[in-house]
């Protein structure tokens, strides 16, 4: 299970005012049974039998019928027996998000999301009872009661909904790095010059020093990225751009790494709320920041969607393709949300829930350049401005735009909350945006 998938669970859950239970299976690899022969050196303590004792251990060895901890086969061993278990008991499995079971009765349903040995309940609360009861009959099972920790999430229940966090993973990143005492900032990176020579994020130069392996620099990238990609959307465009220096970080952009620490010091209880009882409708915004790598050519593309309000699933990355307007840039990003957008993983009918959990309308996705918006409404116009852009790029969008599976729609700049993913924003305008893909601090729920 995916961060995305327990996401739009979560979201699911809070609007619907679901229930959502954690059950850890204890050794979980040891239920396993093997396909293969696999034969190991007899360990220490096992007795030998009578007519093997005069041998010596060595040239010994014993056939494994279950799966240990440490072979590569084991998670999935493990899978195939909880996967034949749970079938067995009229669970729905589907092929694309193999995690997932769903198990609907007259009276409500359930859905079972696996993470290794994590089984996290989210149902009707009948339901839910009788799926604990029937892992306790076949498992040994530790009953966590209702889910506050998972895939390094914490989850706080309200009666208004439910926030997602990382607070304690936050805290444990700044005292590794040593800036849980640095001064805090509001916004997570520095807006950029438009001067490329007096860019701070601009390439090792010439007469430049790389950082050694003393300065933990892909360390630090690893935690953000982990942070970015789990709750914190915020800081998604700065960790992306900043993980691109890996192989030879300057001074320049490890200060870029100690601002984004600094800013995560002012903002440690940041995370996503789920209302319940919200709309549950999938809402979309594309944009792209132009040549936002001008040492490269390259644009950056940004999207997120979001499920109440609050986002499920969000994008910063820069473009492979060099684009030469804004309008090609943005039909790229557009192109880009379309693809995620259309995912099973959002779809009602994947996750057999009713379909009044996920209405079945075209996702409306909102994106700031007209240009672009009208000719993916209105059809490709070619012109000597346009004739360069592949077709695909327009013909996948309109097509799913004729089968009413999305509907684009223009927002202006200012509204559009994917500038969060694409480029460095002033205080106020960062603070909107934040705001509205659903991040609150706990401190004021």
């Amino acid at each position: 299970m995916d961060a995305i998938t327990f996401r739009f669970l979560m979201s699911l859950a809070a609007s619907q005012n679901l229930e959502m239970y954690l059950m850890d299976v204890v050794t979980a690899y040891l239920y396993g049974s093997l396909e293969n022969e696999i034969y190991m050196k007899i360990p220490e303590g096992l007795k030998m039998p009578e007519d093997l004792k005069s041998k010596a251990k060595e040239i010994c060895s014993v056939r494994l019928q279950r799966s240990l901890y440490g072979l590569k086969q084991s998670g999935r061993m493990w899978y195939n027996r909880l996967s034949e278990y749970l079938l067995s008991k009229d669970y729905v499995n589907n092929a694309i998000c193999p995690c997932v079971f769903i198990k609907k009765s007259s009276s409500g349903f359930v859905i079972i999301a696996v993470y290794v040995d994590d089984l996290n309940m989210i149902g009707t609360q009948k339901e839910i009872d009788d799926a604990r009861t029937h892992m306790k009959e076949e498992f040994e099972m530790k009953d966590l009661g209702k889910t506050k920790f998972c895939l390094g999430l914490q989850i706080e229940h309200f009666q208004d909904g439910i926030f997602v966090h990382q607070s304690n993973y936050t805290k444990r990143v700044l005292k590794r790095f040593y800036m849980d005492k640095a001064t805090p900032l509001s916004t997570p990176m520095v807006n950029r010059s438009l001067d490329v020579e007096k860019d701070p994020f601009r390439p090792c130069e010439d007469n430049e020093e790389v950082l050694g392996p003393e300065v933990p620099y892909m360390s630090a990238i690893g935690g953000l990225m982990y942070l970015a990609n789990c709750t914190r959307p915020d800081i998604a465009f700065a960790t992306n751009l900043l993980a691109r220096y890996s192989s030879s970080p300057t001074r320049r952009h490890w200060n870029g790494i100690k601002h984004i620490f600094r800013y995560l010091q002012g903002s440690i209880d940041l995370g996503l709320f789920y209302p319940k009882n919200s709309k549950c409708v999938l809402v979309g915004f594309a944009d792209a920041g132009y040549l936002s790598d001008p040492h490269k050519a390259r644009s950056q593309t940004g999207y997120v969607f979001t499920i109440g309000g609050t986002a499920v699933s969000w994008r910063s990355q820069k473009q492979t393709l060099v684009a030469t307007s804004s309008n090609y840039a943005e039909t790229i990003a557009l192109h880009e949300a379309c693809r995620e957008c259309v995912a099973p993983v959002y779809d009602s009918s994947h996750t057999r829930i009713k379909w009044n959990s996920i209405e079945k309308e075209p996702t409306k996705i909102f994106e700031d350049n007209s240009a672009c918006v009208t000719q993916l409404k209105e059809g490709y116009i070619k012109s000597d401005r346009t004739k360069h852009i592949p077709p695909r790029f327009f013909s996948y969008t309109q097509e799913l735009q004729k089968n009413q599976e999305v509907d684009i729609e223009y927002i202006r700049s200012s509204d559009n909350a994917a500038d969060l993913f694409t480029k460095a924003l002033p205080t106020t305008v960062f603070k909107k945006h934040v705001h509205s893909i659903g991040m609150r601090r706990l401190q004021n729920l």
